[in-house]
Protein backbone atom coordinates (compact mmCIF):
# COMPACT_ATOMS: atom_id res chain seq x y z
CA UNK A 1 0.00 0.00 0.00
CA UNK A 2 2.54 2.12 1.00
CA UNK A 3 4.44 1.54 -2.10
CA UNK A 4 1.52 2.14 -4.55
CA UNK A 5 1.05 5.81 -2.55
CA UNK A 6 4.52 6.76 -3.48
CA UNK A 7 4.49 5.50 -7.06
CA UNK A 8 1.34 7.71 -7.29
CA UNK A 9 2.91 10.69 -5.85
CA UNK A 10 5.53 10.55 -8.24
CA UNK A 11 3.71 9.92 -11.50
CA UNK A 12 1.49 12.59 -10.10
CA UNK A 13 4.43 15.28 -10.17
CA UNK A 14 5.58 13.56 -13.86
CA UNK A 15 2.59 14.81 -15.18
CA UNK A 16 1.80 17.97 -13.27
CA UNK A 17 5.17 19.01 -14.33
CA UNK A 18 5.05 17.71 -17.90
CA UNK A 19 1.32 19.68 -18.38
CA UNK A 20 2.90 22.98 -17.61
CA UNK A 21 6.26 25.40 -17.14
CA UNK A 22 8.14 25.80 -14.20
CA UNK A 23 6.13 28.64 -11.95
CA UNK A 24 7.78 29.55 -8.93
CA UNK A 25 7.19 31.16 -5.52
CA UNK A 26 10.07 32.75 -3.35
CA UNK A 27 12.11 30.32 -1.66
CA UNK A 28 11.81 31.96 1.55
CA UNK A 29 8.84 33.54 3.50
CA UNK A 30 9.48 37.32 4.06
CA UNK A 31 8.33 40.48 2.65
CA UNK A 32 10.33 42.21 0.37
CA UNK A 33 11.40 45.53 0.57
CA UNK A 34 10.90 45.11 4.43
CA UNK A 35 12.75 41.56 5.91
CA UNK A 36 14.32 40.48 2.38
CA UNK A 37 15.67 42.12 -0.27
CA UNK A 38 17.05 41.58 -3.63
CA UNK A 39 20.74 42.62 -3.70
CA UNK A 40 21.58 40.53 -7.00
CA UNK A 41 20.41 39.11 -10.79
CA UNK A 42 21.51 36.72 -13.00
CA UNK A 43 24.22 38.73 -15.21
CA UNK A 44 22.64 39.11 -18.86
CA UNK A 45 25.80 41.11 -20.19
CA UNK A 46 27.36 38.54 -22.55
CA UNK A 47 30.56 40.33 -22.70
CA UNK A 48 32.94 40.91 -19.58
CA UNK A 49 30.84 43.42 -18.01
CA UNK A 50 27.94 42.43 -15.63
CA UNK A 51 24.07 44.11 -15.88
CA UNK A 52 20.63 42.80 -14.42
CA UNK A 53 17.58 42.05 -16.45
CA UNK A 54 16.79 45.83 -16.93
CA UNK A 55 20.32 46.78 -17.26
CA UNK A 56 21.38 48.03 -14.08
CA UNK A 57 24.09 47.28 -11.96
CA UNK A 58 22.63 45.00 -9.46
CA UNK A 59 24.42 41.64 -10.82
CA UNK A 60 28.51 40.89 -10.96
CA UNK A 61 30.46 39.20 -13.88
CA UNK A 62 28.98 35.34 -14.46
CA UNK A 63 26.60 35.30 -11.99
CA UNK A 64 24.07 32.60 -12.83
CA UNK A 65 21.28 33.45 -9.83
CA UNK A 66 19.17 35.82 -7.85
CA UNK A 67 20.83 36.58 -4.52
CA UNK A 68 17.34 37.13 -1.98
CA UNK A 69 19.08 38.51 1.50
CA UNK A 70 18.36 38.96 4.52
CA UNK A 71 19.37 42.76 6.45
CA UNK A 72 22.10 41.47 8.31
CA UNK A 73 24.03 38.56 10.17
CA UNK A 74 21.52 38.37 13.08
CA UNK A 75 18.18 38.41 11.12
CA UNK A 76 19.97 35.06 9.88
CA UNK A 77 20.99 33.53 12.82
CA UNK A 78 17.20 34.36 14.47
CA UNK A 79 16.42 31.58 11.78
CA UNK A 80 15.23 31.75 8.29
CA UNK A 81 13.57 28.80 6.81
CA UNK A 82 14.78 28.30 3.18
CA UNK A 83 11.29 26.76 0.91
CA UNK A 84 11.42 24.81 -1.87
CA UNK A 85 10.11 27.44 -5.16
CA UNK A 86 8.02 24.59 -7.02
CA UNK A 87 6.94 21.30 -6.44
CA UNK A 88 9.71 18.41 -7.62
CA UNK A 89 11.95 15.61 -6.83
CA UNK A 90 15.15 16.37 -4.60
CA UNK A 91 18.23 15.61 -7.34
CA UNK A 92 21.23 16.52 -5.01
CA UNK A 93 22.05 17.57 -1.99
CA UNK A 94 25.67 18.66 0.18
CA UNK A 95 25.37 19.51 3.74
CA UNK A 96 28.42 19.95 6.25
CA UNK A 97 30.19 22.72 4.99
CA UNK A 98 30.92 24.66 7.97
CA UNK A 99 29.44 28.20 8.00
CA UNK A 100 31.91 30.42 7.09
CA UNK A 101 34.00 28.59 5.15
CA UNK A 102 34.49 28.63 1.13
CA UNK A 103 36.14 24.89 0.26
CA UNK A 104 37.96 24.87 -3.11
CA UNK A 105 35.06 24.12 -5.54
CA UNK A 106 31.92 24.85 -3.39
CA UNK A 107 30.63 28.14 -4.48
CA UNK A 108 27.27 27.40 -3.20
CA UNK A 109 28.45 26.04 -0.04
CA UNK A 110 25.42 23.84 1.78
CA UNK A 111 23.10 23.16 -0.98
CA UNK A 112 20.11 21.64 -2.76
CA UNK A 113 19.35 20.68 -6.15
CA UNK A 114 15.74 20.27 -7.39
CA UNK A 115 14.39 17.91 -10.31
CA UNK A 116 10.62 19.93 -11.82
CA UNK A 117 10.49 17.64 -14.92
CA UNK A 118 10.13 19.08 -18.62
CA UNK A 119 14.44 19.71 -17.84
CA UNK A 120 13.57 22.33 -15.65
CA UNK A 121 15.87 22.54 -12.16
CA UNK A 122 16.47 24.85 -9.05
CA UNK A 123 19.66 25.19 -7.38
CA UNK A 124 19.41 26.72 -3.69
CA UNK A 125 22.77 27.77 -2.17
CA UNK A 126 24.46 29.25 0.71
CA UNK A 127 22.23 26.67 3.56
CA UNK A 128 23.15 26.77 7.05
CA UNK A 129 25.42 23.64 8.01
CA UNK A 130 22.86 20.97 9.35
CA UNK A 131 20.23 22.84 8.57
CA UNK A 132 19.19 20.24 5.50
CA UNK A 133 16.13 18.32 6.12
CA UNK A 134 15.86 16.43 3.02
CA UNK A 135 17.57 13.72 1.11
CA UNK A 136 18.15 12.71 -2.48
CA UNK A 137 14.92 11.12 -3.97
CA UNK A 138 12.02 13.24 -1.55
CA UNK A 139 9.50 14.23 -3.26
CA UNK A 140 8.60 18.26 -2.17
CA UNK A 141 5.64 20.26 -2.27
CA UNK A 142 6.02 24.42 -3.12
CA UNK A 143 6.50 25.89 -0.37
CA UNK A 144 7.56 23.29 1.98
CA UNK A 145 10.61 23.90 4.28
CA UNK A 146 14.01 21.86 3.10
CA UNK A 147 16.68 23.99 5.10
CA UNK A 148 17.86 27.16 6.57
CA UNK A 149 19.47 30.08 5.11
CA UNK A 150 23.26 30.23 6.06
CA UNK A 151 26.93 31.95 4.83
CA UNK A 152 28.43 28.54 3.60
CA UNK A 153 30.52 28.50 0.11
CA UNK A 154 31.12 31.77 -1.87
CA UNK A 155 29.16 34.70 -0.20
CA UNK A 156 29.81 38.26 1.18
CA UNK A 157 26.14 38.36 2.49
CA UNK A 158 23.50 36.58 4.28
CA UNK A 159 21.34 35.15 1.34
CA UNK A 160 20.08 32.51 -0.23
CA UNK A 161 20.86 32.06 -4.10
CA UNK A 162 18.95 30.53 -6.61
CA UNK A 163 19.99 29.06 -9.91
CA UNK A 164 17.28 28.28 -12.44
CA UNK A 165 18.27 25.99 -15.43
CA UNK A 166 16.07 23.89 -18.43
CA UNK A 167 17.91 21.52 -19.93
CA UNK A 168 21.64 22.53 -17.96
CA UNK A 169 21.53 26.04 -19.37
CA UNK A 170 20.87 29.06 -16.98
CA UNK A 171 17.26 30.72 -17.20
CA UNK A 172 16.76 34.20 -15.48
CA UNK A 173 13.07 33.67 -13.82
CA UNK A 174 12.35 37.57 -14.50
CA UNK A 175 13.14 37.47 -18.38
CA UNK A 176 11.51 34.53 -18.60
CA UNK A 177 8.20 35.55 -16.76
CA UNK A 178 8.87 32.10 -14.22
CA UNK A 179 7.16 33.47 -11.07
CA UNK A 180 3.65 33.31 -9.88
CA UNK A 181 3.84 36.82 -8.46
CA UNK A 182 7.11 38.90 -9.95
CA UNK A 183 9.03 40.38 -7.45
CA UNK A 184 8.94 44.09 -7.76
CA UNK A 185 12.67 45.28 -9.04
CA UNK A 186 14.29 47.46 -6.13
CA UNK A 187 17.13 49.36 -7.88
CA UNK A 188 18.74 50.02 -4.44
CA UNK A 189 17.64 50.74 -0.60
CA UNK A 190 18.32 50.73 2.53
CA UNK A 191 18.43 47.23 4.79
CA UNK A 192 18.85 49.10 8.29
CA UNK A 193 19.33 52.05 10.01
CA UNK A 194 20.58 52.83 13.74
CA UNK A 195 21.72 54.93 16.35
CA UNK A 196 25.33 54.72 18.03
CA UNK A 197 28.01 56.87 19.95
CA UNK A 198 30.66 56.51 17.89
CA UNK A 199 30.70 56.02 14.03
CA UNK A 200 29.94 51.59 13.83
CA UNK A 201 33.07 49.23 12.66
CA UNK A 202 31.35 48.31 9.41
CA UNK A 203 31.46 44.45 10.75
CA UNK A 204 29.18 45.52 13.45
CA UNK A 205 26.51 46.44 10.57
CA UNK A 206 26.72 43.51 8.88
CA UNK A 207 26.02 41.39 11.82
CA UNK A 208 23.38 43.81 13.37
CA UNK A 209 25.25 44.23 16.66
CA UNK A 210 25.87 48.58 16.23
CA UNK A 211 22.46 49.89 16.88
CA UNK A 212 21.96 51.39 20.25
CA UNK A 213 19.05 51.60 22.24
CA UNK A 214 19.69 53.77 24.52
CA UNK A 215 22.38 56.54 25.71
CA UNK A 216 23.53 58.13 28.44
CA UNK A 217 23.86 62.39 27.48
CA UNK A 218 27.42 61.99 29.05
CA UNK A 219 28.20 59.63 25.71
CA UNK A 220 30.57 60.62 23.56
CA UNK A 221 28.38 61.81 20.60
CA UNK A 222 25.21 60.19 18.91
CA UNK A 223 25.69 59.17 15.30
CA UNK A 224 22.97 58.14 13.09
CA UNK A 225 24.08 55.42 10.67
CA UNK A 226 22.45 53.53 7.37
CA UNK A 227 23.09 50.51 6.00
CA UNK A 228 21.80 49.82 2.37
CA UNK A 229 22.77 48.13 -1.03
CA UNK A 230 22.61 48.93 -4.38
CA UNK A 231 23.97 52.44 -3.75
CA UNK A 232 24.95 54.34 -6.84
CA UNK A 233 27.34 57.35 -7.83
CA UNK A 234 25.26 60.34 -7.27
CA UNK A 235 22.66 58.99 -5.25
CA UNK A 236 21.97 61.24 -1.95
CA UNK A 237 21.84 60.21 1.20
CA UNK A 238 19.91 62.91 3.71
CA UNK A 239 19.80 61.97 7.48
CA UNK A 240 17.95 63.92 9.99
CA UNK A 241 17.58 63.84 13.66
CA UNK A 242 14.55 65.56 15.58
CA UNK A 243 14.15 65.83 19.65
CA UNK A 244 10.98 64.83 21.50
CA UNK A 245 9.28 68.18 20.11
CA UNK A 246 9.75 67.28 16.47
CA UNK A 247 12.17 69.82 16.35
CA UNK A 248 15.70 69.33 13.93
CA UNK A 249 19.24 69.35 16.01
CA UNK A 250 20.80 67.75 13.44
CA UNK A 251 20.60 67.27 9.77
CA UNK A 252 23.20 66.49 6.58
CA UNK A 253 23.38 65.12 3.30
CA UNK A 254 26.33 62.85 1.97
CA UNK A 255 26.12 62.09 -1.74
CA UNK A 256 27.64 58.48 -3.43
CA UNK A 257 31.07 59.48 -4.94
CA UNK A 258 30.93 55.60 -6.51
CA UNK A 259 28.68 52.86 -7.41
CA UNK A 260 28.54 49.74 -3.96
CA UNK A 261 26.73 46.61 -3.73
CA UNK A 262 26.41 47.32 -0.56
CA UNK A 263 27.86 50.28 1.84
CA UNK A 264 26.91 52.44 4.78
CA UNK A 265 26.99 56.27 5.80
CA UNK A 266 26.89 58.05 9.20
CA UNK A 267 26.87 60.87 10.82
CA UNK A 268 26.53 63.24 13.82
CA UNK A 269 27.79 65.21 16.43
CA UNK A 270 28.84 65.50 20.01
CA UNK A 271 26.29 65.41 22.55
CA UNK A 272 27.94 68.37 24.59
CA UNK A 273 26.72 70.74 22.04
CA UNK A 274 23.87 72.74 23.63
CA UNK A 275 20.99 71.44 21.62
CA UNK A 276 20.92 67.91 23.04
CA UNK A 277 18.79 67.14 25.88
CA UNK A 278 17.53 63.98 27.77
CA UNK A 279 14.44 62.08 25.79
CA UNK A 280 13.54 60.57 22.92
CA UNK A 281 15.22 61.36 19.37
CA UNK A 282 14.02 60.58 16.18
CA UNK A 283 16.28 59.43 13.09
CA UNK A 284 15.36 59.60 9.58
CA UNK A 285 17.28 58.42 6.96
CA UNK A 286 16.74 59.40 3.00
CA UNK A 287 17.75 57.69 -0.04
CA UNK A 288 17.24 59.78 -2.92
CA UNK A 289 18.03 59.38 -6.54
CA UNK A 290 17.89 61.67 -9.28
CA UNK A 291 15.71 63.75 -7.50
CA UNK A 292 13.35 60.78 -6.80
CA UNK A 293 13.23 59.53 -3.12
CA UNK A 294 14.24 55.76 -3.60
CA UNK A 295 13.73 54.54 0.26
CA UNK A 296 13.34 55.57 3.92
CA UNK A 297 13.62 54.23 7.07
CA UNK A 298 12.86 55.61 10.96
CA UNK A 299 14.36 54.77 14.46
CA UNK A 300 14.62 56.56 17.48
CA UNK A 301 16.71 56.54 20.43
CA UNK A 302 16.50 57.93 24.34
CA UNK A 303 19.24 59.45 25.88
CA UNK A 304 18.89 59.08 29.53
CA UNK A 305 19.75 61.86 32.25
CA UNK A 306 22.87 59.82 33.69
CA UNK A 307 26.00 57.43 32.87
Amino acid sequence: MRLFAALTMILAFGTAAMAQDLRLCLPLDCTLGETCFIQQYVDTDPGPGARDFTGGPLSYDGHQGTDIRVPDRQAMTDGVPILAPAAGRVRGVRDGVPDGTFPDGQDCGNGVAIDHGNGWETQLCHLSNGSVQVAVGDILRVGQPIAEMGMTGRTQFPHVHITVRQNGTVVDPFTADLWQAEPDYEPGGLLRIGFADAIPDYQQIKDGTAEAETLPVTAPALVLWAYMFGGREGDIIEMTVTDSDGQSVFETEVTLDRTQAQLFRAAGQRLSDPQWQAGRHTGTVVLKRDGVTLDSLVTDIVLGVGP
